[in-house]
């Protein structure tokens, strides 16, 4: 009884070991590729996009997640009170549309310019509409983006932030907004232990 254990269990050893023979041709070793050749995480026998963006956020197939260009962002441009002038210590705002405009050449920005809810509508009107103008003369004289990938338009006093006439209020609401969107798409980055300081 102990030899035909013995036999059952070296034959079925044997067998299970033949099983396990590859050969090791160029098609086998594609299917099986365990390099990473774009660093992503990803092996390359489930690769199907290679040469992904370093740090990009990707799925189990090593492909970068993307994303549509849609931001609207607040110009940090304090205006004095029935203003419309743009003191130069604020274009480094500015330049940071630009910059985006043109990392992303089918990129448009809308300009909206608003005011606090002093003096006549009317009145308003022209001046929002004078600080959305200012903001677009900037971005094309200084920063050289086209014109026609640009809009202004003025609101008055329709779209405070800050709803109370205070003067704090009065100021924050004297401002411009910029509205990026664009047909590109942007890559997602990966969160990472650093990303807090970038």
């Amino acid at each position: 009884m102990k030899y035909v254990l013995l036999l059952l269990t070296i034959s079925l050893t044997f067998g299970c070991s033949m099983r396990d023979i590859v050969s090791m041709d160029t098609q086998t070793q594609q299917e099986f590729d365990l390099n990473d050749n774009d660093s992503d995480g990803v092996i390359m026998a489930r690769e199907r996009c290679v040469e992904t963006v370093i740090g990009a956020d990707i799925d189990n197939y090593g492909c970068p997640t993307v994303s549509d260009i849609n931001e609207r962002q607040e110009l940090q441009i304090l205006f004095d009170n029935d203003s419309a002038d743009i003191n130069p210590r604020y274009y480094q705002q500015i330049e940071k549309v630009a910059q985006l405009m043109k990392m992303y050449p089918n990129s448009i920005v809308a300009i909206e310019g608003h005011c606090s809810k002093t003096g006549s509508y009317e009145h308003n009107l022209a001046l929002s509409q004078a600080r959305a103008d200012n903001v677009v003369s900037v971005l094309t004289e200084t920063f050289g983006i086209e014109a026609s990938r640009l809009s202004a338009t003025g609101y008055s006093y329709d779209k405070p932030i800050v709803p109370s006439e205070t003067p704090e209020a009065n100021e924050a609401n004297r401002r411009v907004m910029a509205e990026v969107t664009a047909d590109d798409t942007k890559t997602d980055i990966k969160w990472h232990i650093y990303s807090v300081d970038q």
